[in-house]
């Protein structure tokens, strides 16, 4: 298994952000991590990308425990958080050269080429980063997250703020790489879970509420829309 979280914990004083969690993904396979705002998808991201320590419980990607072999769970993830951070001084080419760099890698500009064409960077690849449209800024934040050709993608909100034919590029994108990889989407767009997810799993108030295969999920929902499932799931209300 790709990712294996097991009782998985994160509390805040008295709040629990995530409560007990547990699932599994295995590789090659693009899954949706849903939920509505604050119901601990964030937390869980963060945790399985050692950005935060979990409280309890343990996770382990590509067999290596968080807690323990932390350096070696960020050799296997790219990560794409919802706010993208780049450093709009840097030109698209420089800021994929200073990842390599960062990842010690010896073919870096071969490896520069490739992720250029993978994402779509061709026209704008000399240019500076803050000359580029917000479809740009996320495809070269993808680039960045698989530089390194990780194991795992971590996506989160990756096609937000975009227009159709972005979405269309970036979604294909997904797909693609999760032929190879283990894709962790995280989004609100339920269309998008449709158009790219095998797996989906909903989270909602720190528990899991729903993880099976998206074509599984429908059959036990009566073929119910994704959009009207994971609103009977997260008890949220439409008005």
């Amino acid at each position: 298994m790709s990712i294996v979280v097991k009782d998985l914990c994160k509390s805040y004083g008295a709040q629990k952000a995530i409560d007990g969690i547990s699932f599994q993904t295995s590789s090659r396979i693009v899954v949706g991590f849903l939920g509505p705002n604050g119901a601990g998808k964030s937390t869980t991201m963060k945790i399985l990308t050692c950005y935060i320590p979990q409280t309890s419980g343990m996770a382990t990607v590509c067999g290596f425990d968080v807690n323990t072999h932390p350096m070696e769970v960020r050799r296997q993830i790219g990560y794409l958080p919802e706010h993208n951070p780049l450093y709009l001084e840097m030109y698209v080419r420089e800021a994929l050269a200073f990842i390599g760099s960062v990842h010690q890698l010896e073919n870096s500009k071969k490896r520069i080429n490739e992720v250029i064409e993978l994402c779509g960077l061709g026209e704008e690849q000399n240019k500076k980063i803050s000359t580029l449209s917000k479809g740009y800024r996320q495809r070269l934040g993808l680039a960045q997250a698989i530089f390194s050709d990780p194991a795992v993608l971590i996506l989160d909100e990756p096609t937000s703020g975009l227009d159709p034919n972005q979405v269309i590029g970036i979604r294909n994108l997904i797909k693609e790489l999760g032929k190879s990889k283990t894709v962790i989407l995280s989004t609100h767009i339920m269309q998008e879970v449709e158009a790219v997810c095998e797996q989906v799993i909903i989270i909602s108030k720190g528990k899991i509420v729903a993880d099976d295969r998206l074509n599984n999920l429908k059959e036990t929902h009566q073929n119910k829309s994704l959009e009207d499932i994971f609103i009977s799931l997260t008890g949220s209300n439409v008005h």
